[in-house]
């Protein structure tokens, strides 16, 4: 599983980070998934191995425009590029309307099917092969949500002894219980794949949030959970200067969370365009990774635009070279 950050600003770009957008793959770049569209997203792509044409679904965390701003722009050049598999958009109901009256009102049209899931449903369920995604409702000044991606279908492995014992064969039964599915044999008995195979490993867990001045609201969430993504748009000190009204966290409400709800892995994203990246910078990135590791002991990273990382099937974590 690996995810690649797009943008990593808060509010504005910078000429080192642009805003919200995640790409996300659970074997590779052939489906992958998109989490927030800031202005830019489309170009960011054109950096790295993921095409719009293999999207399999978007998923939006709140209205606001650092995070929808490109949208218009990359499912339009997805209609251009020939695109014709539908596109699942999970969203508040209002992005909904902001990408049909953009289309309305620049004389475009898409080749394609937009299919639009109301991310503020209160039975939100989200899945295909590869994960579920559920959501956490989230404390910011619009409706905002955390998604949260786990993993399914995970290889499975026979248990050969007790199929022997059972008087079946290697054959072609084996293949189709080893992918999960039940089989009936000649003789009428119905054998159930889940009592012929066993998972060998856990399923990872990974949660996306939103903008979010309350991460506490992911406790339950964050319960077996492998990697939170997360927002620490200021230092403790500047948030209390800014005050509680852009409902933003600060990296050490967040590592405080983190450290509580024993989170193997924390991504901290999202931040201020105050804080410089460059050598001499004041006041610097490294501020903010400075105060999460005075409150936080697990594995810390900050995001940078085009950084990959992964999440292996033994759980551990690590970043990768940029993709850019």
């Amino acid at each position: 599983m690996e995810f690649t950050f797009l943008g990593t600003s808060a509010g504005t770009p910078t000429r080192s980070r642009n805003v919200s957008a995640l790409a996300l793959c659970h074997s590779g770049p052939k489906p992958w998934y998109l989490v927030d569209c800031g202005e830019g997203t489309q170009h960011q792509l054109l950096r790295t191995r993921y095409s719009v044409m293999q999207l399999r679904a978007l998923f939006i965390t709140h209205i606001h425009g650092d995070h929808t701003f490109g949208l218009p722009g990359l499912l339009t050049s997805a209609s251009m590029n020939g695109r014709t598999e539908p596109l699942d958009v999970i969203a508040p109901g209002q992005v909904q309307r902001f990408v049909e009256t953009v289309l309305e009102n620049s004389d475009s049209s898409l080749s394609y099917p937009l299919n639009f899931i109301d991310s503020e449903a209160p039975d939100f369920h989200w899945e295909d092969e590869h994960f579920a995604v559920t959501n956490v409702a989230l404390s910011h000044r619009v409706a905002c949500r955390a998604y949260l991606f786990t993993e399914r279908n995970l290889e499975r492995q026979l248990l050969q002894d007790k199929l022997r014992e059972d008087g079946v064969e290697p054959g072609p039964h084996w293949g189709e219980l080893q992918k999960g599915k039940d089989i009936t044999l000649e003789d009428g008995r119905l054998l159930r794949s889940e009592e012929y195979t066993h998972i060998p490993r856990v399923a990872r867990r990974l949660i996306v949030a939103g903008d979010n001045d309350t991460p506490d609201l992911l406790a339950n969430a964050c319960d077996g959970a492998h990697v939170l993504i997360h927002e620490a748009t200021y230092t403790q000190d500047v948030s209390d200067r800014v005050g509680p009204w852009p409902q933003h966290s600060s990296a050490e409400q967040v590592a405080r969370f983190a450290q509580q709800a024993q989170l193997p892995n924390l991504v901290l994203t999202h931040f201020s365009s105050r804080y410089q990246s460059g050598p001499g910078g004041v006041p610097h990135i490294n501020q903010l990774a400075a105060e999460a590791m005075q409150h936080y002991q697990g594995q810390l990273f900050l995001a940078r635009d085009f950084d990959t990382y992964r999440l292996e099937k033994d759980l551990s974590l690590s970043c990768l070279a940029s993709m850019s």
